[in-house]
């Protein structure tokens, strides 16, 4: 069966004038299937945000993409600016991390939601693009819906804009959704009841999800595979399941120490852990693994070359010459 998503050796450099390239992607390749959760895992700056960008061609201008996005098979790096704002939003949607950030303040966020059904579906009525986009306030939750459709972004809470942001991503009925760290600035009430949202519209709308975030515990809840990113390549995949309990690489396993503990458990486990030192520059290519000055596992050998892409199980792939590599 034909992947819904297929990512081939996606490089993405930024430029900026007498600098040398920001190597932010070296190399992404991975496949996401019809209603599969694929979830995004890493640090600030490892590449996450820049990856979802890239699949929907949403880069800066001063960016250089290599590689191939290929959606229902079809080919996106290529594709005319006219077909992709075709596709944006009807096909695939993006959920940006700062919903407030990505709504328009002088606009109320019922046009704001309405215009997106206007761009998709030119047939519809001005009627109809109320009663859509009523519908769909209706289904992420607002009970008064008519008070929340005249508000202004402003006047809504983080997770109420949020949830605007999520009826805007599915209006007009897409496959596949993107979520960008989507509840990271929420506090933790907010973020269960978003994250449970999301999962139910997965659920009800067929939808596949590809979930960026930093923290383990999100993806616990809403990945069905999880791809460990780092300095713009992948380090490890695999099931949920596999590299939450067992991960493979350094870098995944010290990521998963520094989640907090039980706040009630008064042993010394209560201190959180830290990855000592910083990612590397974007803008250098490191000679060997670039994860090899933060890892404590470190070999001779992680210093002089990059290590390849091994499969120490049949479903599990891992960068690493603990591995082979």
């Amino acid at each position: 069966m034909e992947p819904l998503l297929e990512v081939r050796d996606l490089h993405v450099d930024y430029l900026s004038d007498g600098m040398p390239p920001a190597q932010v992607l070296r190399g992404v390749s991975f496949t996401v299937s019809k209603n599969e959760a694929v979830g995004i895992l890493g640090e600030s700056g490892c590449g996450k945000s820049t990856l979802a960008l890239a699949i929907l061609r949403l880069l800066p201008s001063r960016s250089r993409l290599k590689g191939a996005i290929f959606y229902k098979s079809r080919e996106l790096t290529n594709l005319p600016e006219r077909e992709m704002e075709k596709l944006r939003g009807a096909e695939v949607s993006l959920i940006f991390q700062d919903a407030g950030s990505s709504l328009h303040p002088t606009l109320r966020v019922g046009t704001q939601i309405a215009d997106v059904a206007a761009a998709h579906h030119k047939d519809w009525s001005a009627r109809q693009r109320r009663e859509g986009a009523e519908a769909i306030l209706k289904e992420v939750g607002f009970d008064q819906v008519e008070r929340i459709y005249a508000s202004y972004p402003h006047q809504l809470s983080g997770g109420q804009q949020q949830r605007i942001a999520v009826a805007q991503a599915l209006i007009s009925g897409p496959s596949l959704l993107i979520a960008d760290e989507p509840t990271s600035s929420l506090d933790t009430t907010v973020q269960a009841e978003i994250l449970a949202l999301l999962k139910r519209l997965r659920r009800e709308h067929s939808l596949a999800l590809v979930f960026v975030s930093h923290n383990p515990a999100v993806l616990a809840e809403m990945a069905d595979r999880i791809l460990v990113v780092y300095a713009g390549q992948i380090v490890e995949e695999g099931s949920a399941q596999q590299v939450l309990n067992s991960p493979l690489h350094p870098f995944a396993l010290a990521l998963l120490r520094c989640v907090p503990k039980d706040v009630r458990h008064n042993g010394p486990d209560r201190l959180l852990s830290a990855i000592p030192g910083s990612p590397p520059d974007p803008a250098e290519t490191p000679a060997g693994c670039p994860f090899a000055p933060r890892c404590a596992e470190r070999m001779d050998v992680c210093g002089s070359r990059m290590p390849s892409e091994t499969r120490p199980q049949p479903d599990r792939k891992v960068r690493c010459f603990k591995y082979g590599g």
